[in-house]
């Protein structure tokens, strides 16, 4: 059986006793159903991993013994920030999800004039605690240490104008280059996805204005879901380390 990984929220410590999460607890005692005395490998998000074992597992609560600290890392060299103009449902979810496994750093979900979601500022906070559970779900399966951040929700027009040091791309479905085509390596770089029915003349006039590369991903007409994973593996297979 694969020792289960879990993310803890506070800092812990190199060695010593700790009281899992509620919802750490929930998985690992009624899920997993495990017991006292087997092995779980715990992370706090600062880019280690903390052998444990289980000590108490009870209705009310599940506690480990943190044996060592162990430096471990499989991120990946490319600062990868995604921009992804929110989807429907679970097509959001399943986009964060895998991005987080393949690599991403930082997701900033994004409203434009297509955009077929509106929610108010609470919902939208909800979702973005939803969202960061599902990050922090996505590193526990795919050995991330360190935790991506799912920023707060914006306009693409005010994210596109933020301040960013680094090589920012917009796939187009009429670009003339590929990821092929682009330069050397860049440090860091900005991915922007946009909805079902794509950004507006403006729009994409708008990310000229800012320095957005564009890029063609191949000859079909890709669901966002879809070019958004897509994108980010090629990028990861060109600059990364997805050989």
């Amino acid at each position: 059986m694969r020792i289960p990984r879990i993310y803890h929220p506070a800092p812990l410590p190199e060695q010593g006793t700790v009281i899992l999460s509620d919802e750490a607890a929930n998985h690992l005692g009624r899920v997993l159903r495990m017991q006292a005395e087997q092995p779980i490998l715990l992370f706090d998000g600062s880019g280690a991993q903390f052998p444990a074992t289980l000590t108490q597992v009870s209705k009310k609560q599940v506690s480990a013994t943190i044996t060592a600290r162990e430096s471990y890392s499989v991120e990946s060299p490319l600062d990868f920030e995604l921009g992804q103009v929110i989807s429907r449902g679970e097509k959001m979810e399943f986009t964060i999800q895998k991005s987080v496994e393949l690599g991403v750093n930082t997701i900033t979900p994004l409203f434009s004039a297509r955009c077929g979601v509106k929610l108010n500022a609470e919902r939208l906070e909800k979702k973005r605690q939803q969202w960061q559970k599902i990050a922090i779900g996505a590193c526990e399966q795919s050995g991330r240490n360190v935790v991506p951040t799912i920023n707060p929700v914006i306009n693409l027009d005010a994210w596109c104008q933020q301040t960013f040091e680094g090589l920012k791309l917009n796939l187009h479905p009429r670009a003339s280059y590929s990821i092929n085509t682009l330069p050397d390596a860049p440090q860091k770089l900005r991915l922007l996805i946009g909805p079902e029915g794509g950004l507006s003349d403006d729009e994409i006039a708008m990310t000229r204005e800012h320095n957005f590369e564009e890029i063609l991903l191949g000859p079909r007409v890709l669901r966002t879901e879809t070019a958004a994973l897509t994108a980010i593996t090629a990028l990861q297979v060109r600059f990364g380390d997805l050989g």
